[in-house]
């Protein structure tokens, strides 16, 4: 992410900032310059659901929504304390999730654009039924339509879920990141040239999804995952790998654009250096982002364990997951069917 400012008095403002706490102009993130704009009368206006407090983009061109919100299909009961305030959560994190795709020039085709395939998402919500039992809603993709369960909007809810299916990690993005990457391989693998490439990378996705997904939660993640994938979930199945391995490259490029921002760089004792001033989205090679990252983590993680925190990146990057990953970038790059 990089730093932004206010285009009337320039000072320094956060991707969420609606209001500029020097000058106090109200401001808008155009997503087509990449910048923070001070709103003026006259000027474009921002998307409609700025008057929930849940966006801070400008519209896009005759629609009242800005280029993110204009791929909601179903929202939650915004009458509802609760429901709204775990949408806004939901919305920020899906912000962070549209500014990586269009630093990226991923396509993000609408339903209109794209009515059987084109990207939408419906956020919903348990269902109470009659007989006093509960129908949840299951957060995941399908013909690119994103479901997420709004329940995952609450911290403390989705902490009580990262830690009974013993995740190391499972944050609103996180979820963003790796429901896109199942859209992206039916808009960029699925029947095209990158296939053959991608089952010599992943393995062949034409497995059984529903008995491999019944066999993980029966016997838990197969012993050794490590050595040849990013997460558990990610040996469930090379759908799952595929996703969970575009989200990682989400992850390492933003926090690297991050670290870049400030103009971070390491000193590790054990030899790893790294400067982090450059840019981690035009870069087209996986080991040059690696050589900035890991060092970025490693120091990261120390600070973390010096403040009582877990580690911001417990994750092992091993050669197979770095195969992995230069085959999603070179997918974004257009280069994977090379």
């Amino acid at each position: 992410m990089q730093i932004f400012s206010c285009s009337q008095c320039g000072n320094p403002v956060y991707f969420e900032n609606a209001v500029c706490l020097e000058c106090g102009s109200g401001l808008g993130f155009d997503p087509n310059a990449f910048q923070m704009v001070a709103l003026v009368d006259g000027g474009p206006p921002l998307c409609a659901n700025a008057g929930y407090d849940a966006c801070n983009w400008l519209a896009d061109g005759d629609s009242p929504f800005c280029r993110a919100c204009r791929h909601n299909r179903t929202v939650p009961d915004l009458s509802r304390p609760d429901d709204l305030a775990n949408w806004q959560r939901i919305e920020a994190a899906k912000r962070h999730l549209f500014y990586a795709l269009l630093r990226l020039n991923l396509p993000t085709p609408d339903r209109t654009s794209e009515p059987v395939h084109g990207l939408a998402f419906d956020f919903l919500a348990d269902t109470q039924n009659p007989d006093g039992s509960v129908t949840p809603v299951l957060t995941g993709h399908a013909n690119g339509i994103i479901t997420l369960n709004i329940a995952e909007g609450d911290d403390a809810e989705r902490e009580r879920r990262r830690t009974a299916l013993g995740e190391p990690y499972r944050t609103l993005l996180g979820h963003f990141r790796h429901e896109i990457g199942h859209f992206y391989w039916d808009q960029l693998v699925a029947g095209q040239p990158p296939e053959a490439r991608f089952r010599a990378v992943f393995g062949d996705e034409r497995a059984d999804y529903a008995a491999a997904l019944q066999a993980h939660y029966a016997n838990g993640p197969q012993p050794g995952w490590q050595s040849q994938f990013i997460s558990s979930y990610a040996a469930v199945h090379p759908w799952e790998d595929f996703a969970e391995t575009w989200a990682h490259f989400l992850h390492i490029v933003d926090t690297l654009e991050t670290a870049a921002a400030f103009g971070m760089r390491v000193r590790h004792p054990d030899g790893m250096a790294a400067d982090q001033v450059f840019q981690p989205y035009a870069v087209r090679d996986v080991d040059d982002i690696l050589s900035a990252f890991v060092p970025l983590t490693v120091a990261i993680n120390a600070v973390n364990r010096s403040m009582g925190q877990p580690d911001l990146y417990p994750f092992v990057l091993s050669a197979p997951v770095q195969d992995k990953l230069q085959f999603v970038c070179d997918l974004i790059r257009g280069r994977a069917a090379d």
